[in-house]
């Protein structure tokens, strides 16, 4: 590919960068926009009520016309679960791998648009010609099967995305890092190499997957499929029934079975409900919830809620999994909860990372030799610490890039710049409804929850303005009324003053009247209580 305009490649990443998971990143050249992955988020301590946050795509609407396609590297949700929603306005081809496509036909089928979207099974090693862009499929390893690099060929130069990686010569299904072929690459001359920050700050190599399955397991990621094959192995070997518990667990083991990414022996999996047909030790139990989710199979069987397991003095259960940051209280509280009922719970050294240490970062610059390093996927400390590795290795300050979303870096042989910032965020998705939950809905939650709420109800009379019944007080999420009556009643006392005092001045406005309710009770409220809840006067005309 011959850049005869000497136009510049732009890079933009809409999402995935100070932060981990949303990964998604527009890849433009003149009139060819290619989307590489496009994942969700999970919501943050302070977003009440929210299931999900997806990318602000307001770029790519807007340039909806040069989109040729999406191309996903690996089937986790943080770079396949916004596509549902994306593709409601970006109906394009989606590339990917056989098993990552057959979890986004999940997804899909879910949102009822499998029908209307076309979808491409690529094989490692096989390119496909989007626009002005060649993009190849490269073998790697990660925490899931089928994950793929991708050498992106512009008439500007090659883009070398690592994905989600490790360097893994032992992984429990297929073969190993295309190591050879980064190398093969890296001879032709690499503009920029855009590499998995995650793990950049933990020295050495991580450990093979294969190094895992010693023992029996219960709590993992539903997409962890060589760790759930393990498990299977295991109970195998030692003669125990397999039960699966939790609907993404059921979904990926579904799906990896029919595409022949996972192996099950005859009579192995049993249905939950089968379960207290055996005795305790010859059954295992793979579930959800090793991050300590409210609504996860195992936090309901650690408080008692589930309606088809219990836990027993005696069972040993092991979170085979790392808390995510921000996880941290929650997985200690299921832990707590579990070791309370009895159990042995297991939660160190059952468990390797999916992401590259240093050394196999330093592995992997040696094979590219990039002219540009942009640290992608992680926290800033994780972007800036695989800028200190790259460094290491000669690579120039002015030739390393810490981006934030938003930005625009222009790529060209001889030059690169971040010119310009573009429009992003985070878009709320709170049961059916995407994007109607913003920051002032979000700040109204939070003020419920911290102070609760206090509602005024009165009746005027329609032509004179009399007041005929009220002002009553309803109370939620503030006091205990019964055990506050007294404050409850010098409250009332405090509103009806002031509603008469604006009644006795003429004052009709509805607007102002309400002002002076609020005012005039919150600072009661403030000055007995030293709270601030919120005030809703309700005002009803007969």
């Amino acid at each position: 590919m011959r850049n005869i305009n000497n136009s510049k490649l732009r890079i933009i990443p809409l999402g995935g960068l100070e932060q981990i998971g949303m990964n998604i990143t527009a890849f433009e050249f003149e009139d060819s926009i290619i989307v590489v992955d496009c994942g969700l988020s999970f919501p943050e301590d302070d977003m009440l009520g929210i299931d999900l946050v997806i990318p602000d795509i307001t770029y790519l609407r807007d340039n909806i016309q040069k989109v040729k396609g999406f191309v996903i590297t690996h089937g986790h949700e943080d770079h396949i679960g916004a596509l549902p929603y994306v593709l409601k306005e970006i109906n394009v081809p989606v590339y990917a791998t056989k098993l990552t496509i057959g979890l986004i036909e999940n997804k899909l089928r879910e949102h009822n648009l499998i029908n209307n979207t076309k979808r491409k099974v690529i094989q490692h090693g096989q390119s496909i010609n989007l626009g002005a862009f060649r993009i190849e499929f490269i073998k790697t390893n990660h925490s899931i099967v089928d994950a793929s690099a991708l050498a992106i060929y512009s008439p500007a130069g090659i883009i070398v995305h690592t994905g989600d990686f490790k360097v893994d010569y032992t992984p429990v299904f297929g073969d190993a890092i295309d190591l050879q072929r980064f190398g093969e690459i890296g001879k032709k001359g690499v503009l920029a190499l855009m590499c998995d920050s995650t793990n950049a700050e933990r020295p050495g190599f991580t450990n093979s997957e294969r190094t895992v399955g010693k023992t029996f397991i219960i709590a993992t990621f539903a997409s962890n499929v060589d760790r759930v094959q393990q498990i299977i192995n295991s109970a195998y070997k030692y003669g125990r029934k397999v039960v699966v518990e939790g609907r993404s667990m059921v979904n990926v083991i579904k799906t990896a079975s029919e595409l022949g990414y996972l192996n099950v022996p005859d009579k192995t999996l049993i249905d939950i409900e089968m379960m207290k047909n055996y005795p305790d030790d010859q059954v295992v139990l793979i579930t959800t919830g090793s991050q300590g989710e409210s609504m996860a199979a195992l936090s309901r069987i650690a408080a008692s809620l589930h309606k088809k397991v219990q836990i027993k003095p005696g069972d040993t259960v092991i979170f085979s999994s790392k808390a995510i940051p921000g996880n941290e209280k929650a997985v200690s509280k299921v832990i707590n909860e579990l070791s309370m009922k009895g159990a042995d719970v297991i939660f160190q050294d059952a468990h390797v990372s999916g992401h590259a240490c240093q050394e196999e970062i330093k592995l992997l610059y040696s094979l590219v030799h990039p002219k540009y390093a942009i640290p992608v996927h992680g926290e800033y400390r994780h972007l800036k610490a695989q800028a200190d590795l790259a460094r290491s290795l000669g690579i120039s300050k002015e030739n390393i890039f810490l981006l934030s979303s938003g930005d625009v870096l222009e790529l060209g042989a001889d030059s690169a710049s971040v010119v310009d910032h573009v429009h992003t965020g985070a878009i709320l998705v709170d049961g059916l409804g995407v994007g109607d939950v913003g920051n002032i809905v979000l700040r109204d939650r939070q003020h419920l929850a911290e102070d609760g709420i206090m509602i005024v109800v009165l009746t005027l009379e329609k032509y004179s303005n009399q007041l005929l019944a009220g002002p009553d007080i309803v109370s939620r999420g503030f006091v205990y009324v019964r055990e506050s009556e007294d404050l409850m009643g010098e409250a009332r006392a405090v509103v009806d003053k002031a509603v008469g005092d604006c009644l006795d001045r003429g004052v009709s406005d509805w607007g102002k009247l309400k002002n002076v309710i609020k005012d005039s009770l919150s600072d009661f409220i403030w000055k007995k209580t030293k709270r601030d809840p919120m005030i809703l006067p309700i005002i009803m005309e007969v």
